[in-house]
């Protein structure tokens, strides 16, 4: 699921009318399932970039310092024109590493999106306390 596309569903699940708030309140438990669900998936697909990341940072560690394999030619993996990497100045390398670069690029919006939800979580989470402050708001000026 994209950013916008979180932020879409937030948009549309946050209109909430207040001549119905018994509905709202109805809608929380909805609201909050279907966010935690949301939650687990971009957490677990978190999971997955920050995995793939170590792998890659790895297999381009011995990259750097041991010369190409075959399956990294085949990549499209070339070494410097100075060849092999002191290993000294691999961190360097690594950091300018464009697929390295790209996963951490993945991880970040990836973070954005766990933490976005998160954020939604707990609105939903209040969201009953709001309900039941705006119903005795609304007795109050009943006269109730």
């Amino acid at each position: 699921m994209k950013l916008e596309d979180i932020f879409s569903e937030w948009d549309k699940d946050s209109q909430l009318d207040r001549t119905q708030l018994d509905v709202v309140a109805l809608r929380i438990p909805q609201m909050h399932a279907k966010y935690a669900k949301i939650l687990s998936n971009e957490r677990l697909l978190l999971r997955k970039y920050e995995t793939e990341f170590k792998e890659l940072k790895l297999e381009k560690h011995l990259f750097y310092t041991d010369g190409p394999t075959k399956e990294q030619h085949d990549k499209g993996w070339e070494l410097p024109a100075k060849g092999r990497i002191l290993k000294s100045d691999v961190g360097s390398w690594l950091d300018a590493d464009k697929d390295l670069i790209n996963i951490t690029l993945k991880i970040g919006m990836q973070n954005e999106k766990v933490e976005t939800v998160k954020s939604i979580m707990e609105i939903i989470s209040r969201l009953g306390f709001q309900v039941k402050s705006a119903v005795d708001w609304a007795r109050f000026m009943n006269g109730s």
